[in-house]
C-alpha cells in the first residue's frame, strides 16, 4: 500500500490545507478539486492549469485512487452490473440502471453488510470492512468513463448496493460532501438517494448534515414480521423508528421513501397492507412495494401478482403514493437484494 496521500479520498476543505501545507496558493484547491472529480482524469499530467513542477510534486506526495473493473455483465434490459476490484483484493458491484432519458447508478457503500436482513443475498456475506469515502465516490467515475457522448447522462444516485450506508456513516457523509459540492462532483442533492434498513442515530445525524433524499428498507408494519427479516428491528423497533421518520427533516413538498419487499406468504396479505397503512399514517411517505428477488438459498418466493396488486390497492385507497418497482437485472443477479460480488454463486 502506498503511503503517498488519496486526493480523492480528502473533503475539499482537507485538500485546501494540503495544498496549502506544500506550498501552493488556497485558491488553487477549487481548481485541483474540479480537475481530480471529473472521470478522465487519471493522471496528474492531465492538469494542465498547473505547472509542470507542482505536479511533479503531486505525484511525489499524492496519487489518485481508481478501482479496477473485474467485468461487467449486460441484461436483457439495459441493467449493467459492475464487478469492481478495491485496492486490496476485495471485491463490490454497482449497478447502472436505464430510466428514461437519463442513468441511474446503484453504489456500495461497505463490503458485504453486517444487517443480516434474510431477504438480502448480500447480507449472506457479512460485513468485510467499510468503504473509504474515494472507493464510494470512484463507482461513479469508473462508471462514467465507460459511457460515451451518445449515452443518457448519468444523473441520479442511489446508496441503495451492497451495504448499510449509515453504517459506514463517516465515510458516507464524506462522499456525498463531494458528490454534492459545487468544487466536487456538482450532482443535485435532489437526485441523491440514500438506503437505510433504519439505523436510527445515524437518521438523525444525516437529517442534520445533507438534504438527500432518504428511503427506509421497512419491508413490515409489525415487529414480529420484520424482526424476523430484518435483526436491526430488535435494536431500533418500529415504533422507534416510525417516530425517527417523523421528526426528519424533509424539504418542502418531500416524503421518505418506504422500500416494502413483498414475500409470498410473509408479508404479502391484505392485512399486512392495512397494518402498514395504520403504520405510517402522518408520515411524510410515498411507498414502493417491490417483489421479492430470488437468490441462491434464500428459501422465498415473490408474491402472487394478484396478491401484489390487491396490497397496493389497500394502500392506494388509504390516500398513499404507491409504486410497485420491478427491480431491472434480474437475469444477472443485479436486481433489489441480488448484489453479492461472488459471481460463481451463478456459474
Amino acid at each position: 500500500m502506498t503511503s503517498k496521500i488519496d486526493l480523492r479520498n480528502l473533503t475539499f476543505v482537507e485538500l485546501r490545507d494540503w495544498i496549502t501545507s506544500i506550498g501552493l496558493e488556497p485558491y488553487r484547491a477549487e481548481q485541483v478539486s474540479r480537475w481530480i472529480f471529473q472521470p478522465d482524469i487519471l493522471e496528474f499530467d492531465q492538469m494542465t492549469n498547473l505547472s509542470r513542477k507542482w505536479r511533479g510534486l503531486f505525484r511525489e506526495q499524492a496519487y489518485l485512487s481508481r478501482l479496477t473493473i473485474l467485468k461487467v455483465e449486460n441484461s436483457s434490459d439495459g441493467t449493467q452490473k459492475f464487478l469492481f476490484e478495491l485496492e486490496d483484493g476485495e471485491r463490490i458491484e454497482s449497478v447502472l440502471i436505464p430510466e428514461r432519458g437519463h442513468y441511474t447508478l446503484c453504489i456500495s457503500s461497505q463490503v458485504g453488510c453486517a444487517q443480516k436482513c434474510r431477504f438480502c443475498f448480500t447480507g449472506r456475506m457479512g460485513l468485510k470492512r467499510n468503504l473509504k469515502a474515494s472507493e464510494i465516490i470512484n463507482q461513479i467515475l469508473t462508471v462514467q468513463r465507460t459511457l460515451t457522448e451518445t449515452d443518457p447522462l448519468l444523473t441520479n444516485i442511489v446508496l441503495m448496493g451492497m451495504g448499510e450506508p449509515l453504517h459506514n456513516f463517516e465515510n458516507t457523509i464524506r462522499a456525498l460532501k463531494t458528490l454534492i459540492s459545487p468544487q466536487g462532483m456538482q450532482f443535485s442533492h435532489r437526485h441523491i438517494t440514500l438506503s437505510t434498513a433504519g439505523l436510527v442515530p445515524e437518521m438523525k445525524a444525516l437529517g442534520n448534515l445533507l438534504p438527500v433524499n432518504l428511503a427506509v428498507s421497512l419491508n413490515a408494519a409489525d415487529d414480529v414480521t420484520r424482526s424476523r427479516l430484518m435483526p436491526v428491528n430488535r435494536k431500533y423497533p418500529l415504533e422507534t423508528l416510525i417516530q425517527a421518520c417523523k421528526v426528519f427533516p424533509l424539504p418542502h413538498k418531500k416524503r421518505i421513501t418506504f422500500e416494502y419487499i413483498l414475500i409470498k406468504g410473509i408479508n404479502d396479505s391484505p392485512r399486512a397492507a392495512r397494518d402498514l397503512a395504520k403504520l405510517l399514517k402522518g408520515v411524510k411517505a410515498k411507498i414502493n412495494l417491490i417483489p421479492f428477488n430470488p437468490h441462491p438459498g434464500s428459501g422465498y418466493e415473490p408474491p402472487d401478482e394478484g396478491d401484489l396488486i390487491k396490497f397496493q390497492d389497500i394502500l392506494l385507497r388509504s390516500q398513499y403514493t404507491v409504486m410497485i418497482r420491478r427491480s431491472k437485472g434480474a437475469d444477472i443477479s443485479a436486481a433489489c437484494g441480488q448484489l453479492h460480488a461472488d459471481w460463481t454463486f451463478r456459474k
